[in-house]
């Protein structure tokens, strides 16, 4: 319980989300949110889930573009979101992201980590450029991920020096 009575939800992907999801189900609607500078963060945040909990491209689609925002905060976030959703049409974006040295380093960490749990092995080569990234956050991402898109694939299980 929160100090207001009110019990956490927890989402679909068994997170318990900084805000709930916007009630609209409307995809314009929700990219404006989303995309609006002068909206208030929780306002954005709840149209960031709203639309991961849509599971369709043109979501996913819709939330890469929320990486034009002038927040970390919220970027990180939709990294976050994306890789809950394991959607491989975000994996350009999030490859995006990732080789950006001048991205935060926070978003640049949860790119490569939602990437690795997309699954799909096409960004091996992207994640292996970032094994030795200056920024631990990052090069240790790198290496979760790419353990991560081995234990996926079958592959027994231990470490690798990438």
């Amino acid at each position: 319980m929160t100090a207001t009575g009110r019990k956490p939800q927890v989402s679909q992907y068994g997170s318990v989300d900084p805000a709930p999801p916007s009630t609209t189900s409307e995809l314009d609607s929700l990219t404006q949110q989303l995309c609006d500078e002068d909206q208030p963060m929780f306002q954005r945040m709840r149209a960031v889930f709203a639309l991961r909990n849509q599971r369709t491209d043109e979501a996913c689609l819709a939330l890469c573009q929320g990486f034009s925002s002038t927040s970390a905060l919220l970027r990180h976030e939709i990294a976050y979101v994306l890789g809950q959703m394991q959607n491989p049409a975000a994996l350009p974006t999030l490859i995006e992201r990732l080789e950006d040295e001048a991205e935060h380093v926070m978003v640049r960490h949860e790119a490569a980590e939602a990437m690795g749990a997309i699954g799909d092995r096409s960004v091996i080569d992207a994640l292996k450029k970032f094994v030795n990234d200056p920024l631990p956050e990052v090069a240790e991402s790198c290496v979760v991920a790419l353990d991560l898109l081995a234990w996926v694939e079958g592959s027994e299980f231990e470490e690798t020096e990438w």
